[in-house]
């Protein structure tokens, strides 16, 4: 899948601008592969926590981990074929559109050139690889377990989500394509939703007197550092809405999907649901803020607000995202008492609310400062590459 664009080295003259942007224009397939792969992890994952949670027994190959390993394995592969292909284009004295994928690093001495997205992606879906043949070891010694917390479940639930994070930094570097823009505002909320299963392995971390649970501080952390990212790269109200919008997409289809799908697979494998199966919403999407689509838009406002020196983005962003942090805190606090039915009004409220403002001015920081990264990765004739 050639992504060079020919005859500037070859003596066939250059390409026309034209035939140079329809070339260009083809980084939407790979990319879309990669992002294909993430979406079937995602469903495979939240499919597979339902099951061990309605059903329970396991085995190496049940049709959501089946669902799981395929969706890295096609997320490597077509990142793989697009590093050989750069690589090929580079030995031949072909320019590189760096829209797709983002500029070419040599890898292995200058043996490989790969465009920096899919050589994240890439990486990836390789230490998913390793984790897998871990996960079989771990297995092997312990016999088949449920629990998040293992480490190479964690080392696998980590390398799909460093893959997840290449496919952002790969539409975000063909920014100037509506696909790219569509895709970030996708790929974005892919991410986050898969990394709130991730996330449990921090419950080891609980603390205080009142147990906050480490999982939901890291939650809104993560939510509060990726939503001012987002609104920082995209810099546009109607792009921060569908951002919003689509996680709620996939909440939805989560929502539905996971119990739908448990349900199916117990009546073709002959196993019977756990008599308080219905109680409470689906673990995963259950996991996921409903009230991320105000925040974003609140977090857009705000810093809209501020003036565009780079200085005062810097001193804007630690208290907008504190504000994210209260206020995904609150979301997150009536959320679990509609779908868990826990109390309104508990001590550890205190802890919580506290904790994730000033996390959530730490997030503002660093989210500002990976959408500025983020932009600088898209090529300098995109608009979007201009530094705020």
């Amino acid at each position: 899948m050639t992504i060079a664009a020919p005859g500037a080295a070859s003596g066939r003259g250059r390409a026309s601008a034209s035939s140079r942007a329809a070339i260009a224009s083809k980084g939407w397939i790979p990319a879309s592969v990669v992002m294909l792969g993430v979406v079937f992890s995602l469903t495979a994952l939240s499919w597979d926590v339902q099951w061990h949670v309605d059903v329970g027994p396991d085995t190496f190959f049940t049709l959501p981990h089946l669902f799981l390993y395929a969706g890295s394995a096609l997320a490597g592969l077509a990142s793989l074929a697009v590093v050989l292909s750069t690589t090929a284009a580079h030995r031949a004295g072909r320019p590189v559109d760096p829209s797709t994928g983002g500029q070419p690093i040599a890898v292995f001495g200058k043996t490989f050139q790969a465009p920096v997205g899919y050589l994240i992606s890439g990486a990836g879906a390789a230490g998913f690889l390793l984790y897998g043949l871990a996960d079989m070891w771990w297995h092997s010694l312990y016999g088949f377990d449920a629990v998040i917390e293992s480490p190479p479940h964690i080392g696998l639930l980590l390398s799909i989500s460093f893959t997840m994070v290449g496919v952002v930094v790969v539409f975000a570097t063909a920014w100037k394509h509506t696909w790219g823009k569509a895709g970030v505002v996708v790929a974005a909320p892919v991410m986050t939703a898969f990394t709130m299963v991730s996330l449990q392995g921090l419950n080891l971390l609980s603390f205080g007197p009142f147990r906050i649970r480490g999982s939901t501080i890291g939650e809104i952390f993560l939510l509060a550092m990726v939503t001012v990212t987002v609104v920082v790269f995209v810099r546009s109200a109607r792009l921060t809405l569908a951002y919003g919008l689509a996680y709620a997409g996939v909440q939805a289809v989560l929502w539905w999907f996971t119990p739908a799908a448990t349900r199916w697979y117990a009546d073709v494998t002959g196993l019977p649901l756990r008599d308080f199966v219905g109680d409470g919403g689906p673990v995963v999407p259950g996991m996921m803020a409903m009230s991320l689509l105000p925040v974003a838009l609140v977090v857009h406002a705000a810093l809209s607000r501020a003036p565009r020196a780079p200085a005062s983005l810097k001193r804007a962003a630690p208290l907008v995202g504190a504000l994210a942090g209260l206020l995904l805190a609150v979301g997150w606090i009536v959320q679990s008492s509609l779908v868990w039915g826990a109390p309104f009004f508990n001590a550890a409220y205190i802890v919580l609310i506290a904790s994730s403002v000033v996390l959530g001015a730490l997030a503002g920081h660093l989210g500002r400062g990976f959408g500025l990264i983020l932009r600088h990765a898209v090529p300098t004739t995109a608009p979007s590459a201009e530094g705020r």
